[in-house]
């Protein structure tokens, strides 16, 4: 069966933006890349799309200049077991000038968003449980790195 693939639009760096994923996310890997021929929108030998694999979910960047960039609209998010998981994808995506934003959400420097969700949420969420999920969300809604401490205090 086939699969749905991310394309992230990218006006350059997209060899750097590469390396940075393969870097932060463990067993992250580069499957492919091509470059520019001639008489192409940008000079030969650019390049054009590197494709990556993320948790088994492929990613490709394409160096498509600057008549697109990232949007808050579209984000990915990265679940986590724990407050350690949680710290290091939090520290390693807002590093060299990503940006935090509320609710775990945050834009790596490349102005890709991303949520940071503890594994909590998405397990309260699918309680139904009306009164639970109204004390989780009001403390999601004041924090901006997600502390999982006061999440599970939050609900219990």
């Amino acid at each position: 069966m086939a699969s749905i693939t991310a394309c992230l639009w990218f006006n350059g760096r997209i060899e750097e933006a590469a390396a940075f994923y393969v870097s932060v996310f463990k067993d992250a890997k580069i499957t492919s890349r091509s470059h520019y021929g001639e008489g192409a929108p940008s000079p030969k030998g650019t390049p054009m799309a590197v494709t990556l694999d993320i948790f088994g979910q492929p990613f490709m960047l394409l160096n498509g200049g600057p008549h697109f960039s990232q949007s808050e609209a579209v984000s990915f998010m990265v679940p986590c077991e724990t407050q350690d998981e949680v710290d290091y994808y939090w520290s390693r995506l807002t590093a060299d000038g990503g940006q935090e934003n509320v609710c775990g959400w945050l834009k790596d420097k490349f102005g890709v968003s991303w949520q940071i969700v503890p594994s909590i949420i998405s397990r309260v969420m699918q309680e139904q449980n009306a009164a639970k999920t109204e004390r989780l969300m009001k403390v999601v809604m004041d924090m901006r790195k997600p502390d999982v401490a006061a999440l599970t205090a939050a609900v219990h």
